[in-house]
This record gives structure tokens, C-alpha cells and sequence, in this order.
């Protein structure tokens, strides 16, 4: 073999780098690692417990020659037995909820597998969930081996074996807290026991997603009730046995939106282009830090990479669709004035229903504004502006001694400045104008171009 080179892709699996996170978590004092397992070949921590279990089913004679590799899976492990599978000769077939993307069904099928997508929220021993297919096709199909992530020890075996040890070779076992998302249990086990044993007083940390039953379940001992979420990779509705609750000292529990935004804030202000599984670990890292009373050194690890969620988290589409997505709209009006420097109380002219075209001309010209609001003792009439008067006079459709009626109009509405401008953004951006009151008195005015101004200064902030 040439000097530096793999006999083969699956000794390039590990390694992953450890970088610290330095503008995400700027508000808490702690530091907090980043090992990125999105690095390993196949894209995920996967790599590494689907290359070890199956290396352990061959060398124990569950897996034979020509046999079919089948499990259910999120599709990071379906990854890593897949490209296990190509290296070696085996064919695959893997079970995954409908909830996941499709970029993980595709490499999956990439790969040549079969893939058989089932509902999302059914209970696990339901015989359409992917757990009870799963075994169904494994229990079927001659000469097939069915994985099992979540019961098969071999799957935290392999953090206890390689993945923590090699965290603590790279660090040197300077941190005081290790943390980790957990799905399988196999990653927060496996590390967890290892870290305990090298380092006694180091705190081991498992992040769970709201609608998941684990960490419920270790701190009470009481099986809930599942309830449906939409992160990927993170949380079960039962409990696996890979899960080894007395090395874990606590839990911290996040949820969806929090997640899908700080995977973006990952990739946007760190360069860290990662799955929603990381944007969940980096808000259970902080809600975790802001818990201490010293600084400490925070160890998490992040599991998969961001290009499995294309289509989903990083699809400013789907994010707005499903509510994720923060608008720029979503606060009251009064916000948006503060931002322009308006709504001071300063007088608002306005021009008598009795009026005549040309003293409108004039009040807009003496004081230097587009927009009159036209009244009848205190009650607003309509509306007139520089456009729709200053034009049809040179073409000679008005005179300038005609009543300001004429070229009145009723397209403007009335909004108190406690509503948010999202309800009326749409309305002004098609030329319609909000006359904006505080205690039923008006205060300002708000044009489309008052609209982008303020989305201007959003953006620049």
C-alpha cells in the first residue's frame, strides 16, 4: 500500500476533530467542545457502531456470507452499515419512520438498499412501526441478520471502546461535563461508563427532546406517554437496553424550534454545518451552563451532519411553514416605530373634509410630508397623498380649487400599536397605509417604505 493511505473507507471512520464553540454560547461564561462526528465518512457518529456491530455479528456467526443486513433506522446507522455492507458484499434493507427526510431516504437507496418508510406515531409494538417491521422482515427473509441498535450492547460497547477513549486521548480529560443527545442510549452509556471510570467526578449529561419518554423515565422510573416531536435522531417511546441510567447524573430537555434555530445560528456564525441533533445539543449545553454557579469546561458531542436536512432545517420554506422560522414581521407595531424613531408624538397633520385641493398641495409642501389623513371634526374620512393629488392636477383632471374629496381614498386602515405588523405587513407592502393610534389618538403613519426600512435595519443589526 502507498505510504498514509486506508486499505478501505471504513478505516478512515474516526478521528473527528474537537473545535470550541465561540460566538453561539457567547452568553454563558463556560466554554463549550464540539467533537464533530459529522466528519466520519458516512456523515455520522453511525460510522462507528455500524462498522463494530457488524464486525461483532460476523465474528460471532450471526451474519454469514450472502446475508441481508436489515434495521430500523433514523438513517444515520443505515449509513454506516450500508457503506459496512458495500465494502464487504452484503445486501441491505432498511426500516425508517415517514418523519425523516427524504436527502436520508435517497442515500440510502444510493447505496442499492431497500427501504421500506413507516408511519411516525404508532406505538412501538405496533405491527406498522418500524421496530415491529423490522423484526417481521428478520424474522422472514433466510439468512438475514437484523441489527438492532437499541438492544444490541455491541452498539454502546462501541463508544466505551473507541469514541470516548479517543475524546479523552484528544483532550486529555480536561473537561467537567460531557454531553450528548440521546437516541439508542448507546453513545451517552458507552461514554459515560468510560468517563466515569477515568475521570470519577466528571458529569455525564443526556439531552432529551420534548414528546420523548427517557428523561422522565430516569428521573422517575415511571413509563409516560410518548407525544409526537419532529427532530430526528433524538428521544425513543421506549426505553432500549443499551441505556446504562447510573452513569447519567442529569438531564436537560429541549425542544423542536429551539433546535431547528441553533442549527442554523451552528452553521451561520460557527461554520458548522450540522444536523438538528446538534442544534438540540447546543441548547441543552447552554440551558445546562446557565444551571452553574463556576465556569466549566463543557464536552458535547455532535452526531450527524446538516446536509441529511437540506429540505427541512435549512429550507427557510419548510421552516416558515411549520412555524420554526422566526418572521421578521412577528412584533408590534410599536417596535417597528421605535426602531424608525417614530411615534414620539409628534402632531400628525391632517386637512379638513372642507378643505380644498390645493390646501392640501400646500400643508404637504410647508410641511414637507406625502401623506394627509382627511377628517370631519376629529373623525378620519379617507385619505389623500402627494401621488393621487399632485398628478391629476398637472393633467389637469383636478383644479386646484376643487374640494379635497375628489381625490380622497379609502385605502388605508386603522391599527393600534400594540398590534404585531405581521397582520398588516402584506396590506402595506401593497400600497395600502396604516394610521397608527395609541389610546384610540393617532400617533404615525406607516407606509411600505416604512415596512422596509425597518426591515433593512433588522439586517443590519
Amino acid at each position: 500500500m502507498m505510504k498514509g493511505t486506508k486499505p478501505n473507507v471504513l478505516e478512515a471512520i474516526g478521528g473527528t476533530p474537537i473545535v470550541k464553540l465561540n460566538k453561539v454560547c457567547a452568553e454563558v461564561e463556560s466554554e463549550i467542545y464540539v467533537k464533530l462526528e459529522y466528519m466520519n465518512p458516512g456523515g455520522s457518529t453511525k460510522d462507528r457502531i455500524g462498522a463494530y456491530m457488524l464486525d461483532q455479528a460476523v465474528k460471532e456467526g450471526t451474519l454469514k456470507p450472502g446475508g441481508t443486513i436489515i434495521e430500523g433506522t433514523s438513517g444515520n446507522t443505515g449509513v454506516g452499515l450500508a457503506m459496512w455492507a458495500a465494502v464487504y458484499g452484503y445486501k441491505c434493507i432498511f426500516v425508517m419512520a415517514d418523519k425523516q427526510s427524504q436527502e436520508k431516504i435517497n442515500n440510502l437507496k444510493a447505496f442499492g438498499a431497500k427501504v421500506v418508510v413507516c408511519p411516525t406515531n404508532v406505538e412501538p409494538d405496533d405491527p406498522r412501526s418500524y421496530y415491529s417491521v423490522s423484526k417481521r422482515l428478520s424474522a422472514t427473509i433466510p439468512n438475514s441478520f437484523y441489527v438492532n441498535q437499541y438492544d444490541n450492547l455491541h452498539n454502546r460497547d462501541t463508544h466505551y471502546t473507541w469514541t470516548a477513549p479517543e475524546m479523552y486521548e484528544q483532550t486529555g480529560g480536561e473537561f467537567d461535563t460531557f454531553m450528548a443527545t440521546v437516541g439508542t442510549g448507546g453513545t451517552i452509556s458507552g461514554c459515560g461508563r468510560y468517563f466515569k471510570e477515568k475521570m470519577p467526578n466528571v458529569k455525564i449529561i443526556g439531552i432529551d427532546c420534548e414528546g420523548s419518554i427517557v428523561a422522565e423515565f430516569a428521573k422517575t422510573g415511571k413509563m409516560g406517554q410518548a407525544r409526537p416531536y419532529v427532530l430526528e435522531g433524538v428521544g425513543e417511546d421506549f426505553i432500549p437496553e443499551n441505556y446504562d441510567f447510573k452513569n447519567i447524573d442529569d438531564w436537560v430537555v429541549i425542544g423542536d424550534k429551539e433546535s431547528f434555530l441553533m442549527t442554523r445560528k451552528l452553521l451561520k456564525m460557527e461554520g458548522i454545518y450540522a444536523g438538528g441533533s446538534a442544534g438540540a445539543a447546543i441548547v441543552g449545553a447552554i440551558k445546562y451552563a446557565k444551571t452553574l454557579k463556576k465556569p466549566e469546561k463543557i464536552l458535547v458531542l455532535l452526531h450527524d451532519s446538516g446536509n441529511r436536512y437540506a429540505s427541512k432545517i435549512y429550507n427557510d420554506d419548510w421552516m416558515s411553514t411549520n412555524s420554526y422560522l422566526d418572521s421578521s414581521f412577528s412584533v408590534q407595531i410599536r417596535d417597528v416605530l421605535t426602531t424608525l424613531g417614530k411615534g414620539k408624538g409628534k402632531e400628525i397633520f391632517t386637512v379638513s373634509d372642507r378643505a380644498t385641493i390645493g390646501e392640501a398641495i400646500k400643508v404637504m409642501e410647508q410641511k414637507g410630508i406625502s401623506y394627509l389623513p382627511v377628517v370631519d371634526q376629529g373623525t378620519i374620512k379617507g385619505m389623500v397623498s402627494e401621488k393621487n393629488l399632485v398628478r391629476p392636477v398637472l393633467l389637469g383632471e383636478f383644479s386646484q380649487s376643487d374640494n379635497i374629496s375628489l381625490a380622497t381614498h379609502q385605502n388605508f386602515r386603522i391599527v393600534d400599536e400594540n398590534e404585531l405588523l405581521e397582520n398588516v405587513a402584506n396590506a402595506l407592502l401593497k400600497k395600502e397605509i396604516a394610521l397608527v393610534t395609541r389610546d384610540d389618538k393617532l400617533i404615525d403613519i406607516l407606509t411600505e417604505i416604512d415596512v422596509l426600512q425597518y426591515m433593512a435595519k433588522k439586517e443590519a443589526l
